[in-house]
């Protein structure tokens, strides 16, 4: 078996070095909440492949169906032979989704596919070009996802132009000193300076930013879009592919506001670890698109809507929206405790719902002030120490962690000891 090293230099002569890797980790092979790398070292998971994983690595319900499937067909192209799978999970998406009357769905294969497609959706609905994002707000990287996206470097920088019609308002957080009243002030400045609300398709949004550093959106925040959608007839677009399928502590983040979106985009943790995206929205907005207008290729491929299926199963079988509450607690107990401790780095109280949680690095006692480089040395002392961690935010010294919901608390506590160790050094 060939050593990381070795891995990684033929890594860096036969791949684009935009792919970057936050890691010097080969993967060998991985159950659950752990993995083992090519020289047979032994990590804890704390990234869950960017939360895909919230059913864990090669959960054994997932994997049998899947299995399955292999013996059946792989491939057709559901827009030239339809199967199943796809139906299936469509009916049971649209029953779970919090979308307002009836509910249709497309799958796809990507979380850029899903936002850009749900942009494409609301043109077609409205007749309009527009669309509002947020500051700090990841929506993918393709050109169209790119362009909503929040956050230049590195998504931005060197890669082109972006697309027009695409105008970004500051994203309320207490850490950036934006309020609501900020974020509404500004989108009015945009509609009265850059573009009439009559010409905006929709307004899109993660109801926790993830890349961003786990901000919550106020409550009061998506009332007021929801208002201003309405008057406005703008189609409201929750990106919910990191905070989907339990990871908030309900199946959608959405479920914990009192108004709906119109689309809800999905990936990631949808189906276990294979490739599948979709948007799932109100049946009127969903149909405007000529037929042939969307889809792809392998979009919505049956293996992976076998996967989503089984993973629905696991998460009714296994109570992991309940779990996911549990191992947020533990979280934000060891965090509090860790913030009070002058032995540790200077952190933030935890932010986030359910098991989306995260805190900050501070570069000094009672200052809040970001400390990129300690944030960067405390994932490097993680994963030298047996734990795979991800930093994140717009001034990279934000922690999140996003541990399979089927991890153990001991394993949870076994990590957090990890980390405590890191924050120490």
């Amino acid at each position: 078996m060939p050593s990381n090293a070795e891995i990684f230099a033929r890594r860096n002569a036969a791949v684009v070095r935009g792919v970057g890797h936050v890691t010097p980790i080969a993967a060998a092979r991985a159950l659950n909440s752990e993995v083992w790398d090519v020289e047979g070292k032994r990590f804890i998971d704390f990234a869950g492949g960017i939360a895909a994983l919230n059913t864990g690595h090669c959960h054994p319900h997932v994997i049998a169906r899947v299995r399955e499937q292999l013996d059946r067909y792989t491939h057709t192209c559901f827009q030239v032979l339809v199967y199943e799978p796809y139906i299936e999970l469509a009916e049971r998406l649209n029953a779970l989704a919090p979308i307002e009357g009836h509910a249709k769905s497309i799958f796809l294969t990507t979380g850029a596919e899903a936002t850009e497609n749900a942009i494409k959706i609301a043109r077609a609905a409205t007749g309009r070009p527009g669309v509002i994002a947020f500051t700090g707000g990841f929506h993918g990287r393709t050109v169209m996802a790119m362009s909503m996206t929040g956050k230049v470097l590195p998504y931005k920088k060197g890669l082109g132009p972006t697309l027009p019609d695409v105008w970004h308002v500051p994203f309320p957080a207490p850490q950036y000193d934006v309020s609501v009243d900020d974020t509404l002030k500004s989108l009015g400045f945009i509609f009265k300076a850059d573009i009439d609300p009559s010409q905006v398709a929709a307004i899109i949004l993660e109801p926790v930013q993830g890349e961003g550093g786990f901000h919550p959106a106020p409550a009061e925040l998506m009332r007021a879009l929801r208002r201003i959608c309405d008057e406005h007839g703008i189609v409201l677009v929750a990106d919910e592919i990191q905070t989907g399928f339990g990871r908030t502590g309900r199946m959608f983040a959405m479920e914990n506001y009192d108004v709906k979106a119109d689309l809800i985009c999905v990936a990631k943790s949808l189906s276990g670890g294979f490739p599948l995206s979709g948007v799932i929205g109100r049946a009127a907005i969903m149909d405007a698109a000529d037929p042939g207008g969307l889809g792809g290729t392998f979009a919505g491929n049956p293996l992976a809507c076998v996967a989503a299926l089984a993973v629905l199963e696991v998460f009714e079988k296994e109570k992991l929206l309940d779990r996911a509450n549990q191992i947020g607690a533990l979280l934000r107990r060891s965090i509090s405790n860790w913030k009070m401790r002058n032995d540790l780095l200077p952190i933030s109280e935890a932010r986030g719902p359910g098991a989306m949680v995260a805190f900050d690095i501070f570069d000094g006692r009672g200052s809040n002030a970001p400390d990129a480089a300690m944030t960067k040395r405390v994932t490097q002392r993680a994963y030298e120490n047996g734990l795979v961690l991800l930093s994140c935010g717009t001034n990279a010294n934000t922690i999140r962690i996003l541990v399979p919901l089927t991890a153990s608390d001991e394993l949870v506590c076994e990590g957090l000891e990890i980390l405590e160790g890191a924050l120490a050094s």
